[in-house]
């Protein structure tokens, strides 16, 4: 009897991101409560080209515009991590020493892994040449109960999926 791979929709509250950072304390870095902006695009490029054709009864020479889409550049979005305020400065920090022009030593590979429901790997996702381009804090109100959230954002040079 042979064993079918069987269809599984998975949810997206199972998951989990790696990155490593310098000075990270991985306990209470590394947990992440939404991963949004997660897509690769290639864009398309139009040609437009005149060729000569012959139109019509009174053999009008005029040429007709024929338009061709070839494949463009790739590009991957901007990866958006967001996650309960901590004491830990380490994505401040990276953030910093990126303002401070040590940028070219702070690229980061990492990546995002779903789980089905038993808790097995289903699915992964490697970003590449990450760096963070924005570091937001949420707003404060004296009358709420929500979790003070901190969102960085990061620029990555490649999303792919992988094996």
């Amino acid at each position: 009897m042979t064993e079918e791979a069987q269809i599984e929709f998975l949810t997206n509250s199972r998951f989990y991101v790696e990155i490593t950072l310098q000075g990270s304390l991985e306990k209470i870095d590394g947990y992440f409560m939404e991963c949004s902006g997660l897509s690769r695009s290639q864009e398309a490029i139009e040609i437009a080209e005149v060729t000569p054709q012959i139109w019509g009864k009174s053999g009008s020479t005029k040429g007709r515009v024929v338009r061709t889409k070839i494949p463009g550049n790739v590009k991957s979005d901007n990866i958006t991590l967001k996650q309960g305020l901590t004491i830990s400065m380490t994505m401040w920090n990276w953030l910093k020493a990126v303002e401070d022009g040590n940028w070219a030593q702070q690229f980061r590979d990492g990546d995002i892994t779903v789980y089905n429901q038993g808790a097995v790997e289903q699915a992964r996702f490697r970003f590449n040449g990450a760096w963070p381009v924005r570091y937001k804090i949420a707003d404060f109100k004296a009358d709420s109960s929500e979790f003070a959230i901190t969102e960085v954002e990061l620029s990555v040079r490649d999303f792919l999926r992988i094996n």
